[in-house]
């Protein structure tokens, strides 16, 4: 397809895609001629995962780069390619080491790791962003009076895994190692909304159930 016919398929518009392919977010089509470019199926959906970062996830185009810069990067295996473009997004800064709260938190965390068995988890710990916002949060209510320990999160770390069982079904699904990789941060970007207000829509019906509307 030539850029307007992927301008109507996306919905964007041609000066969108050619600021995206200027700053290096879309690779550039087939060179027809000196002034003149066809693109592709890949092309659309690489299209529709740039936007969606941009616009719902409202990341900033060097990240936007970066993260990308790790999907394509097909010298990687999977698994770290995959890390590499969801740590890439951002991410809550480091915790004061030096904070009781944020000490304890740790401690809870690693405890949880070890209660469930996620021994790739507990490897990922010093870098990990994910970690790094678990023992956040945690930090953050314990320093609210809300002690939260292993035990509690074990309850909800074990709904996590089966969100992520799911998560990556569905990136298998997907044809090409690209796909399934923009399929995977497509989904931190557009599935962690869904499942947060899936959450609360979920808290809101318990609540009428045990207490009515009274």
């Amino acid at each position: 397809m030539r850029l307007a016919e992927l301008s109507r398929h996306s919905g964007v518009s041609t000066a969108t895609i050619k600021y995206y392919l200027r700053e290096g977010l879309l690779p550039p089509g087939r060179q027809i001629n000196a002034t003149t470019a066809e693109y592709d199926e890949g092309h659309l959906r690489r299209l529709r995962l740039v936007r969606a970062m941009i616009q719902v996830g409202r990341i900033p185009v060097a990240t936007v780069r970066e993260v990308l810069g790790h999907v394509d990067d097909d010298s990687l295996g999977r698994t770290i390619r995959l890390g590499a473009a969801l740590w890439a997004l951002p991410q809550v800064p480091e915790p004061d080491a030096e904070d009781e709260h944020v000490r304890a938190a740790r401690q809870e965390a690693d405890t949880l790791l070890r209660t469930l068995g996620w021994t790739n988890a507990r490897l990922l710990t010093t870098i990990s962003p994910a970690y790094r916002s678990l023992v956040v949060s945690v930090a953050a209510l314990r320093r609210l009076g809300y002690d939260w320990d292993a035990e509690l999160l074990r309850s909800y770390a074990e709904l996590m895994h089966r969100a992520a069982v799911l998560d990556l079904d569905f990136v298998e699904t997907r044809e090409s190692e690209a796909e399934r990789i923009e399929t995977a941060v497509l989904s931190a970007v557009l599935v962690e909304p869904i499942l947060q207000a899936l959450h609360r829509l979920a808290q809101e019906e318990e609540s009428a159930r045990r207490y009515g509307f009274e």
